[in-house]
């Protein structure tokens, strides 16, 4: 079993938020089991140490496969959605100070950074840099804003803009250099109306033609020495 810390949160801890926005759907557990299983279980070995940044209700984390795996987010209800033996720490994300220097193999944040102000963004990548191993990864994704300026804002809790261009200089300019950058990885949402499929994704992450993907993928690791 794994254990489950409870740490001093923010004021904001986005109770309304994932009342409203982001409420729980189960069909993103599905999405999120297909992404892992066809796309990031590639890029995770079995004796990674694994952190999800901004976890929400775990659908990353959990379906991950890995030696070790840590959920972190200010949401404090966060602990109860994510699967022993995941670590899950209710926390904001500008201090992992509970995460030794260089223990994290593979860093994860989807849907993260816009949320932030730059300078709490800057703590973030600071508080990454620490904890990533010098052979580890920061891996991003979120909206691309080249791509989803008209949705960017219908959520109301997004203060930071981002495109592929602005957010591969802003890493460079704290201490990462970018290893990959794909600016249409996924679409801006995967809600709809229709039966989700897994072979349906499966086509699309192998595709090289991706319609409608506002979603970018930034994958960096961080600079030695910096």
């Amino acid at each position: 079993m794994g254990h489950i810390v409870f740490m001093e949160t923010p004021v904001n801890t986005g109770l309304e938020y994932h009342q409203t926005r982001f409420a729980f759907d189960s069909r993103r557990e599905l999405v999120w089991k297909t992404l892992c299983h066809y796309y990031f279980s590639k890029l995770i070995e079995p004796d990674f140490h694994v952190l999800d940044l901004g976890a929400g209700y775990g659908h990353f984390i959990n379906n991950v496969r890995c030696g070790r795996r840590t959920a972190v987010d200010s949401w404090p209800l966060v602990t109860e959605y994510v699967h022993p033996p995941v670590e899950a720490f209710a926390a904001s994300i500008t201090n992992l100070g509970f995460l030794p220097q260089e223990s994290v193999d593979f860093v994860f944040a989807s849907n993260v950074l816009e949320h932030l102000t730059q300078e709490d963004c800057r703590a973030v990548l600071g508080e990454v840099r620490r904890v990533l191993k010098r052979s580890g990864t920061l891996n991003i994704l979120q909206p691309n804003y080249r791509r989803a300026y008209k949705e960017y804002f219908d959520d109301y809790t997004h203060v930071t803009v981002y495109s592929d261009v602005s957010l591969c200089d802003f890493l460079a300019a704290n201490g990462f250099a970018v290893i990959e950058a794909q600016a249409g990885f996924l679409p801006f949402s995967l809600k709809s109306r229709l039966p989700f499929h897994p072979m349906l994704l499966r086509m699309y992450l192998a595709s090289p033609w991706k319609p409608f993907a506002k979603q970018m993928l930034i994958r960096a690791r961080p600079v030695e020495g910096v």
